[in-house]
């Protein structure tokens, strides 16, 4: 985990590197302030001198403490603009190689991983990344290099009383163990309920429209309540064994004060120590305990942020479970398409596959209708021509080529696939459309909208094809929506366009239109229609019938009305001729 965080540091090797070297010349500067002090008292006041005090030491000695104090300012001041570099310039390719991952991911790989999941650990997690690695830079550099050169120069002055700091730190070090132990647990749960807070808040966004309609705010309201005091518990929980290192670092720093002012005032009558020795020795004192509880709050920032590192390294490190063959095929022939033997399961443990022993041939160029009831596995079919999942078993060929063979990206630009949800995105209409070809022109954006039968509310807005669409196409409607998608994937030009379920929200004299479009506009593309509509795929050159991750029947619309009871008696549903049945009570 830790090796795939710090190698996304790449650029910021160097403010990385800086930022430390700048803290150890600030400590340099604070631990020499001390002796100068020291000589100021002993020699330059004269404490220690019966001949009084020398103007000239305290001059010169004050002299010196000035310039390197402006010295470890400057070294302060670099380490904490170096600081903020690095670690921001982490967060930023973090974000960006996570980002980067995300795209390459199949379909298998995304369902993992949930969404709300996926931003928690882009934002929240990434944060945490951040503030642990400037305070490492900064703090964890600086609070060692501090204490170890306070303890050094602390017992060159006096050895007896030096000791006591090493029973201080021995002390308090086996208590940040056993706390921060204790604590990290919870840390480690706290962002599984980030997740959920998330969640919640994307879900009540998203469809707000949904949740006034139902009057369910106050549902809403409890279940973000409850979401939000779970994150607070388990904060709570891990503060409370935090809470302790506090006042025991302050008791452990005055009860050293106390016993080195004790034990040093003896020495100092004894002539064992000098007043400069012991102020010195008191100001080592606050620099190594003060140091100790920078090293607590170091620990509690890496504390979170190993919780944080993991899930993040997560997603750096997911392989793709779909990726390019070495030398992949560059082009895709024709629209054909073949399944032969074909098994699929979204679960390799699952007890029984989605999909089960499916054999088809489709041709270049034919329109293909598929039916079938809920849960028939209608949708997992079609996702298997894109390569959006691959088959457990069996092949999926397009054009002759197992669609494995293929360059990912080539065979996506020829399999242009109309999904089920309808999804826009913000910016103009024409800035949608060209997600099916970004180098389109005006003219061939209006052409596609026209076969899409989109042009007729299109040249009704007020912008035309310069309309904002708002985020996720909620100033459109559902069958605005779908015509849409349909001319943003006909763009593409296509050899092979699967609509799936994509004219649902239609009405059924603008699906006629569509389908006569495609019929005379793209003869050569291969269509794959899934509807619950008879009507939407009578007119096809073959329809398809799905039950139960199975083909119950394939062939032409006369042929199905005789040889298939499912077909036959939906029809007979959908056009009046019997009684109220449909897919799922048939299938």
């Amino acid at each position: 985990m830790v090796k795939t965080i710090l190698k996304q540091v790449k650029e910021y090797k160097l403010p990385s590197i800086l930022t430390p070297l700048c803290m150890i010349g600030e400590v340099i500067c604070e631990m020499i302030i001390p002796i100068l002090m020291a000589k100021i008292v002993d020699d330059g006041i004269g404490v220690n001198n019966p001949n009084g005090g020398d103007m000239g030491i305290i001059l010169r000695v004050g002299g010196m403490m000035l310039i390197i104090a402006i010295l470890g300012l400057l070294a302060g001041l670099g380490g904490a603009y170096y600081g903020s570099m690095a670690s921001t310039g982490l967060a930023k390719n973090l974000r960006k190689s996570m980002f980067d991952n995300i795209q390459t991911f199949s379909f298998a790989n995304i369902d993992k991983f949930s969404t709300s999941g996926l931003v928690t650990r882009l934002t929240t997690d990434v944060t945490n990344i951040q503030n642990a690695y400037m305070m490492t830079l900064r703090m964890a550099m600086r609070a060692p290099a501090s204490l170890i050169i306070a303890m050094v120069a602390a017992f060159t002055i006096s050895a007896r009383l030096a000791s006591i700091y090493l029973v201080a730190v021995a002390f308090l070090a086996v208590l940040m163990v056993i706390i921060m132990n204790r604590a990290t647990k919870y840390f480690k749960q706290v962002f599984e309920k980030y997740d959920e807070l998330n969640e919640s808040v994307q879900e009540n966004v998203s469809a707000i429209r949904v949740v006034k309609a139902y009057v369910r705010e106050d549902y809403e309201n409890k279940k973000f309540k409850k979401a939000a005091f779970n994150i607070y518990n388990m904060f709570v929980r891990a503060e409370k064994n935090l809470v302790m290192i506090s006042p025991v670092m302050s008791a452990t720093v005055y009860t050293c004060i106390l016993l080195i002012s004790w034990f040093g005032a003896h020495m100092i009558v004894g002539g064992e120590l000098s007043t400069g020795g012991l102020m010195s020795l008191l100001t080592y004192c606050m620099s190594i305990l003060m140091n100790l509880m920078m090293l607590g709050m170091i620990f509690v920032m890496l504390t979170m942020a190993s919780a944080s590192g993991k899930r993040i390294a997560e997603v750096i490190e997911e392989k793709a479970t779909i990726t390019n063959k070495e030398n992949p095929v560059m082009e895709v022939a024709d629209g054909s398409i073949s399944f032969d033997h074909v098994e699929f399961a979204y679960d390799e443990d699952c007890e029984q596959p989605v999909l089960k022993d499916i054999t088809l041939e489709i041709k270049s160029g034919e329109t293909i209708g598929i039916i079938g009831g809920t849960g028939s596995a209608k949708s997992s079919l079609v996702n298997l021509i894109s390569r959006l999942y691959d088959v457990t078993q069996g092949a999926v060929k397009v054009g002759g080529i197992d669609v494995r063979d293929y360059d990912i990206e080539t065979l996506r630009d020829q399999v242009s696939v109309v999904l089920q949800k309808n999804v826009l995105f913000s910016g103009t209409i024409l800035d949608n459309l060209r997600w099916g070809d970004k180098n389109a022109t005006e003219e061939e954006c209006r052409r596609a909208c026209q076969m899409a039968c989109a042009d007729e509310f299109i040249e009704k807005m007020p912008n035309g094809y310069n309309t904002e669409i708002e985020q996720g196409g909620t100033n459109v409607s559902g069958g605005q929506r779908q015509r849409l998608c349909i001319a943003r994937a006909l763009l593409k030009k296509p050899k092979i366009l699967i609509l799936d379920d994509s004219t649902s929200a239609v009405d059924t004299s603008t699906d006629a239109k569509i389908r006569k479009a495609f019929a005379e506009e793209i003869p050569g593309t291969t269509k794959l229609i899934i509807a619950q509509r008879i009507s939407s795929v009578q007119g096809c050159d073959r329809i398809i019938v799905m039950d139960d991750g199975k083909v119950n029947g394939f062939g032409t619309h006369d042929e199905l009305l005789k040889s298939n009871d499912i077909y036959r008696e939906v029809y007979e549903s959908q056009t009046g001729a019997s009684g109220d049945a449909d897919f799922d009570q048939l299938s």
